[in-house]
Order: structure tokens, then C-alpha cells, then sequence
């Protein structure tokens, strides 16, 4: 039987909050000197070390919801997430359960709306590196793990999916319009090579015409590029088709992904949330904003990436392409709303004037002023003049000499003028208007 895919994804994101969520140690995990400079006795996991809860990254994870068409909880708290691993010093997470700060929100994609169930705020763990180091001094390398706390209760958005995906072209759609909404909120750098964003993927098949949920999901965890996250879910699809199609059920577990074998691999089982035994954290009182404070984040938003692509083509006669080309980042985007506006004003063709800069046929930096890249512009396209006489001469000449062109053009190919024109144009020298050596052409040709 033919199996839909079933997919949520759960992504995390770093805060670039000057400080770390629960205590004061710089938030610099990635420019750190040298490991475990940016320690204290809280994100150390210390005994006597009391958390304090950073205002301005609870904030902006209100500010993504709004971004993301959330609802807020005026009222929320902290919960303790119970487990136990090297990473975690404490014995346990400071995250959020049943009452997180964003709730009902949603992202457009090109293959429909995907739902976000949550986003809440919690602590990073510590980074594990797994080296080969001579310990005993035998001059012998032994498997060794070493634990860098720098990054530990670095401030960590999670935006949670409803299973809306239904491809893995989606998926990593929905992921990089996540992405660059965050990037433009600047609250995130998003750097994915660094760590400082996370993909995770719950992936399941269900039968073609079936409404219900699959009963079982497999996770995958920690994919650190969009590209991977589209392979690893397409491997999903078909391994997991495979074993429905032998009458199994795929196991519900945790998988990694190998770039370098493009396969997902078994890791452990997969917990659920009474595994980790949570319950509010005792030294963080509940968070209580009013509709006035969520009303005065809401007014600190940005212009976000499809309201500003829907502006351009509005305001600068730009096709859809275009303008969601000009907005993937902000900053460059700003430069070339720049040129855009001088452009408009001297009355030039901005579509033509975008396309030359996107395709590189005018030589700029970002560092030039609008003025100097309309200045190219100009130079670029300016047009000499030329003679009737000689150009009708020209084309006399260029048709003479090619008729197997002109039988073409005749019979109906009539694309082939394109060739004609540019053998005009080579021929004369001169860099002129092409609708008129068009124009010309065909009077002569018709």
C-alpha cells in the first residue's frame, strides 16, 4: 500500500542574550578562549547555587511567538526535567512542561500551513568532545569524554511542530523560513556548523486515505543542516516503507544521521515524558506578564520576510522571485531597498536593475553607496547611437549571410532572432538598444 509521511519537528536555537539564562557568566560559548572560562557555581551545577531567570531572553522567546502568529500564556513557570548525563551537571534541565510561554502558532510554506504546537525556553547543556588521550601515561591513547561548561545554561528556544510536514522538501522549508524570521528578529544567530541551531525530526508513515496518527514515531536527532534533515527524512520513508510493506512495525526509538553513509542509525530507545519526572522548579517563581507587556513586546517586531517581499513587489514593481530572493537576508537587504528607492526615483527599471546586481553583471560590494551602484547601472546600459543607414546596412549584411537563420525565422522558428540580433551586434561594435536592432530585424525579415 502507498504510505504519506507523517513529520513534526522540534528545533532549538541559542539565544544571543549577553548572558547565560540563569546566572551571569558571558554567553560566548563559540568565542570562548578556551573551555570552561564562562563558569560559575549555577551553571556549574554547584551545590548552593540559586538560578535567576534572564529577562530579556524570556523576551525575545515571547517576541519569536509573536513572530510566528502564537499565542501567549500571560502566566508560566520553570519545570526541572529529570536526567542524567555527563552534559548536564545539575542531574537535571531547568525547561518547561505544561505551561510554556507560546502556544498555537503557525508558519506558511509552499505545501500549506505547518502548525507550532509550543515554543518554551530553557537552559543548554555542556558540549561533550570524545578525543584519544594518553590518561594512564602508558604512551597509549585512551577513549576520553571532555565536557566544556561554557555553554552550559546558554539560553535555548524550542519551536515544536504539529506532525503538519508531508515531505521532506517541506520540512526544510519550514526550517529555513524559521531561520531567517529568527535572524531578523536578531535574537539568534542560528549558526548550524557551530551548533547554535538543531534539527530534530519525529518521522512516521501512515497509510494513503487514513486521518489517525501512526501509532509508533521514530526521532531524529541533532541534524545540524537543512540538507541533512531532507535526507534523513527521505532515508526515513523508505526504510520505514519497507518495513510496513513486511507487515512490521517500525521500532519507536531515538536515530542519529551519517552524513557519510546518507543513513539514519539506531541510538536507544525513545523516552516519553513521564521518563523524566517533571515537576516546577522550586527556586524560580512563575513568570506573570500583562496584555500591556505582550502588546509592547508585539511593537518592537520588525518588518518579517514575507510582509517585506510583498512590500518590494508592491512598491518597486518586483515579480515574486525576485523579492523573496532580496529578503533571505536582512542586512543585504536594506542595501538593495537602498538602490531600489534611488532607482525609482530616476525613473530607471528596477526588476532590470535587481537582476543585474543578483546576477552579478555589475560589480558591487556592500560597502558601496546607492549612488555609486546606480552609477554602474547606468554606465552598463547606456546605449550609443547609431546611424539608420548603417545598422539597416548591418543587418542586410548579417541576413545575407546567414540564410539558414533566415529560412528558420521564416518557417516559424522565430527564436532564432535571438542569434541574428547578437551577430548585429558583433558585427557593428557598438553597444546599443537591442529592441530596436530587434525591431529592424524583423521589418526587414517580415
Amino acid at each position: 500500500m502507498p504510505y504519506k509521511l507523517v513529520c513534526g519537528l522540534e528545533i532549538h536555537a541559542e539565544l544571543k542574550t549577553a548572558s547565560k539564562m540563569f546566572c551571569s557568566c558571558k554567553n560566548d560559548p563559540f568565542g570562548a578562549a578556551k573551555p570552561n572560562i564562562h563558569t560559575c557555581p549555577v551553571c556549574l551545577g554547584m551545590p548552593g547555587g540559586l538560578p535567576v531567570a534572564n529577562k530579556t531572553a524570556i523576551e525575545w522567546t515571547i517576541k519569536l511567538g509573536l513572530a510566528l502568529n502564537c499565542k501567549i500564556n500571560l502566566f508560566s513557570k520553570f519545570d526541572r526535567k529529570n536526567y542524567f548525563y555527563p552534559d548536564l551537571p545539575k542531574g537535571y534541565q531547568i525547561s518547561q512542561y505544561d505551561i510554556p510561554f507560546c502556544y498555537d502558532g503557525y508558519i506558511e510554506t509552499s505545501e500549506g500551513r505547518v502548525g507550532i504546537t509550543r515554543i518554551h525556553l530553557e537552559e543548554d547543556t555542556a558540549k561533550l568532545t570524545h578525543q584519544d588521550i594518553d590518561l594512564d601515561g602508558d604512551g597509549k591513547p585512551d577513549k576520553a569524554t571532555l565536557v566544556d561548561f561554557n555553554r552550559s545554561s546558554v539560553p535555548l528556544v524550542e519551536v515544536v511542530t504539529e506532525p503538519d510536514i508531508i515531505s521532506a522538501n517541506q520540512a526544510k522549508e519550514y526550517g529555513q523560513k524559521l531561520r531567517q524570521i529568527m535572524r531578523y528578529l536578531d535574537v539568534s544567530d542560528c549558526d548550524m556548523e557551530k551548533g547554535g541551531m538543531r534539527l530534530e525530526a519525529n518521522i512516521s508513515l501512515r497509510q494513503e486515505g487514513k486521518a489517525e496518527l501512526p501509532n509508533y514515531k521514530v526521532e531524529c536527532k541533532n541534524i545540524n543542516s537543512f540538507k541533512f534533515l531532507e535526507a534523513a527524512i527521505n532515508y526515513e520513508v523508505t526504510r520505514q516503507t519497507e518495513i510496513l510493506q513486511n507487515g512490521s512495525i517500525p521500532t519507536q526509538e531515538t536515530r542519529g544521521y551519517n552524513a557519510a553513509t546518507g543513513k539514519t542509525f539506531s541510538q536507544r530507545a525513545k523516552e516519553n515524558a513521564a521518563d523524566y519526572r517533571y515537576f516546577p522548579d522550586p527556586d524560580l517563581p512563575p513568570i506573570e506578564f500583562s496584555e500591556l507587556e505582550i502588546e509592547a513586546i508585539r511593537q518592537t517586531l520588525p518588518e518579517l520576510p514575507d510582509q517585506k517581499a510583498q512590500r518590494l513587489m508592491k512598491e518597486y514593481e518586483l515579480n515574486e522571485s525576485s523579492a523573496k530572493s532580496l529578503v533571505l537576508n536582512r542586512e543585504k537587504s536594506l542595501f538593495f531597498e537602498e538602490v531600489l528607492q534611488l532607482s525609482q526615483k530616476n525613473g530607471l527599471d528596477n526588476q532590470k536593475l535587481f537582476n543585474a546586481l543578483l546576477n552579478k553583471k555589475i560589480a558591487f560590494t556592500f560597502s558601496d553607496s546607492a549612488e555609486a551602484v546606480l552609477e554602474k547601472f547606468k554606465v552598463a546600459n547606456a546605449s550609443e547611437t547609431v546611424d539608420d543607414k548603417e545598422l539597416e546596412a548591418v543587418i542586410t549584411q548579417v541576413l545575407e549571410a546567414n540564410q539558414d537563420a533566415v529560412e528558420k525565422y521564416k518557417s516559424g522558428k522565430t527564436a532564432v532572432i535571438g542569434f541574428l540580433i547578437g551577430q548585429v551586434m558583433k558585427e557593428l561594435g557598438k553597444k546599443i538598444d537591442v529592441n530596436l536592432v530587434r525591431q529592424k530585424i524583423s521589418s526587414q525579415l517580415d
